[in-house]
């Protein structure tokens, strides 16, 4: 019997879609650089350390003067920030941590290793022990000049604008920022905003979810939110115009098998590749996503607002992810323990809504369905419980902080 779906796992699929899309082509020069995407490496212009530094505060010595049970004269001292004295024969430098080594000291001392007086040292026998080169460090052992420090394709961090700045890179080449565009349907959404919607009528929370997922993504930017009523007709002109201007466009609704579900037909019309349609995922299972053959983004989402919000988190920010140049698109993420898994299992992927309650641990949030709007305003996110498994875990967790 034929499988059910073409991939048994939303990771699989990601994967298969990722390798059809392209990378966005523009590049810039930055200096607000935290959250963007590294487009070019980041090279040493010095070695790091750019001389050998003490990594303790002590004395330094010549590896003859470390079995002398004599006073050692402290004649210098060395202190970051300056050049280092020389090392005069049969005497030691105090030095601290950080400042460079003198060129005639085979070693550093431990202050803890010697006695200490006003004008002199002596060693103690586990100074005695210590090896030439100890609590040295050496000239380039980070990096030497020339030499990656940063490679492509990473979302730049505060740890790494630290490594940037110690190597006097202050601009980078980023990646222009993904273009996204979002398109709501069905003739049941879309109340302008302050009106009171008839029974029959729904207010469009998948803008506004989608929309807040995508907004602080530095390396995303948000191009158009747009809305089209049930007619195919109107569908395609809608979605050929956000491709145009478009690296990415995600829509809402339209994906299952209805009457008026008219997005698979859409997208191949305008020459779009599908993918998949439909993942062993709940909530979301009838997910679409396709690329056009210039390597851009078309994910379609259930109009379900908890399918929405979820499949986007879980599966459309990842591909958004590839897009932008990230190398890392699709990391492992934190797990978290259940403390109230129930023993349900499903043969599908299950991406249940939960709430943080202690330090990695979360509690399941009741819910009434892909519907269910206030159960998902009561989660911090989702885990994602494997296929026919069920128990505490520790289970994959997805923030909507991410």
């Amino acid at each position: 019997m034929a499988p059910k779906f073409r991939f048994d796992h939303p990771d699989r699929a990601l994967e298969a879609l990722a390798e059809k899309l392209a990378t966005v082509q523009g590049i810039e020069r930055s200096t607000n650089l935290v959250g963007r995407i590294l487009a070019s490496a980041v090279v040493a212009d010095r070695d790091s350390p750019a001389a050998d530094v003490s990594a303790m505060d002590g004395y330094a010595i010549r590896l003859s003067e470390r079995q002398t049970t004599q006073p050692i004269a402290v004649t210098a001292e060395s202190a970051p920030g300056g050049p280092p004295p020389s090392l005069e024969l049969n005497s030691a430098v105090r030095i601290f941590t950080g400042a460079i080594v003198p060129p005639e000291a085979d070693l550093v001392i431990k202050r803890e290793d010697t006695d200490e007086s006003e004008l002199n040292i002596r060693l103690r026998e586990s100074a005695m022990q210590c090896q030439a080169g100890e609590h040295i460090r050496r000239t380039g052992e980070n990096a030497t000049a020339g030499s990656i420090v940063l490679n492509s394709g990473i979302r730049l961090t505060a740890a790494h604008r630290a490594t940037m700045a110690n190597f006097g890179c202050d601009e980078a080449d980023v990646y222009a920022p993904v273009t996204t565009s979002i398109i709501t349907t069905g003739d049941e959404v879309g109340v302008q905003a302050g009106t009171t919607p008839k029974p029959w009528q729904l207010r469009d929370s998948n803008r506004a979810s989608l929309s807040a997922l995508l907004d602080p993504i530095p390396w995303a930017k948000l191009h158009a939110v747009d809305h089209a009523d049930d007619q195919q007709n109107t569908l395609r002109s809608v979605l050929e115009n956000h491709l145009e201007k478009s690296d990415a466009v995600l829509l809402t609704g339209g994906v299952s098998m209805g009457n008026y579900d008219y997005v698979p037909d859409v997208i191949r019309d305008l020459g779009g590749e599908i993918v998949f349609h439909g993942l062993p995922i709940r909530p979301g299972k009838p997910v679409l996503g396709a690329a056009t053959k210039d390597g851009k983004l078309i994910f379609g989402l259930p109009g379900n607002p908890v399918s929405a919000t979820v499949g986007c988190r879980r599966l459309a920010m990842p591909l958004l992810a590839k897009i932008s140049g990230q190398t890392q698109w699709n990391p492992p993420c934190p797990v978290v323990g259940l403390k109230n898994p129930g023993d349900k299992t499903i043969p599908l992927h299950w991406l249940k809504l939960v709430q943080l309650s202690d330090a990695g641990l979360a509690e399941v949030v009741i819910s009434q369905g892909s519907g269910d709007l206030v159960s998902l305003g009561q989660s911090s996110g989702f885990v994602e419980v494997a296929s026919g498994q069920t128990g505490k875990g520790p289970w994959p967790y997805y923030s909507w902080e991410a």
